[in-house]
């Protein structure tokens, strides 16, 4: 690797220290010792000279590193948690499926045996090249009606996925909940000192049953932070880290309350964002008669899920917990 300034080396979202971070969890005395690891594994693994290390990035067990070589920009990620290497490997898999589909997703650089998870100094590895954006604008309408389209079309792909069984059985997420279940803990929790779930209680009384709402794969972690855009065009959809079994409709609403939200500091967005982002969805996914039913209710429900009753809220999910009720009325 040629000489070049030191890596910039940052937490994604803990305010941890980066370099306490690299040396307990990863074993690298510095930010240099891991990218001329990288580079070795690079070498030996993908046949690839990496000729300088950008930055690097800790997020919990998992840290990524921005590459450079002759051809190509990269963006190497490794986690040191064993128990997530199966679940790495498939989400790999699904994400070189969609990717070959056409979808905008960053897909996986099969290493020099085609596999596209490689395990290596107790570490899993795999490689992806940089997509060129910036990260979803929640104020730009255009990117966001967008990105409702693309969630569509990732709906549309996941429900026929083959291989959804090897996905689900490594999965290390807790089984679905019904939807009442769920908003039932939800207006438990908030209790009567948020007047917003009095609207979420009482259309629970008289909510459709969701038996046959339909349930795929889907993407569970749809926000800013994931979306990398150029002008109104949706680059990458990024972190299939969440992919789980569900209702899309549960995806949809899920991604219009976490739209807006990075890194740190999450805040909820405007109803007209709302607006803009299911109306981008249904222009290439209509929801059923039981989806639109539901939609409603699962924003409400999600937005209160950020409302902590008594504490301060700065960010302003008490005010859009109103709007969601409001709208729900």
């Amino acid at each position: 690797m040629s000489a070049t300034k030191p890596p910039e080396l940052a937490m994604l979202w803990e305010a941890s220290d980066p370099h306490d971070a690299l040396r307990q969890r990863f074993g690298f005395t510095d930010a240099e010792e891991a990218c001329q690891w990288l580079g070795v594994v690079l070498a030996k693994h993908w046949g690839l000279q990496v000729n300088s290390c950008e930055r690097l990035v800790i997020s919990a067990g998992n840290a990524l590193a921005w590459l450079t070589t002759d051809t190509h920009r990269l963006v190497a990620k490794w986690s040191v948690v064993a128990s997530l290497f199966p679940r790495l490997a498939e989400l790999a898999r699904l994400t070189d499926w969609l990717a070959r589909r056409g979808l905008p997703v960053s897909g996986p650089v099969p290493a020099l045996d085609g596999s596209h998870q490689v395990k290596i100094d107790g570490v899993s590895l795999g490689l992806q090249e940089v997509v060129d954006g910036a990260h979803l604008d929640v104020t730009d309408q255009d990117q966001v009606y967008a990105a409702g389209g693309v969630l569509a079309d990732l709906h549309l792909a996941l429900a026929h996925y083959p291989d959804v069984t090897p996905v689900v059985a490594v999965s290390a997420r807790r089984e679905r909940q019904p939807l009442r279940v769920l908003m039932s803990r939800t207006i438990e929790s908030c209790g009567r000192a948020v007047p917003a779930t009095d609207a979420l209680r009482d259309w629970l009384d008289t909510a459709p049953p969701d038996h046959d709402l339909s349930v795929h794969l889907v993407h569970n972690d749809i926000r800013s932070a994931n979306i990398l855009c150029a002008g109104s065009t949706i680059r990458a959809v990024l972190d299939f880290e969440e992919v789980t079994l569900d209702h899309p409709v549960v995806d949809l609403a899920h991604g219009a309350v976490m739209l807006g939200t990075r890194f740190r500091n999450w805040g909820p967005v405007s109803p007209e964002t709302h607006q803009a982002f299911i109306a981008g969805y249904q222009s290439r996914r209509r929801l059923s008669e039981t989806e639109e039913a539901w939609l409603g209710a699962l924003v409400l429900s999600g937005t209160l899920g950020f409302v902590r009753p008594g504490m301060e809220d700065p960010a302003g999910w008490t005010t859009s917990a109103h709007l969601a009720a409001e709208a729900l009325r």
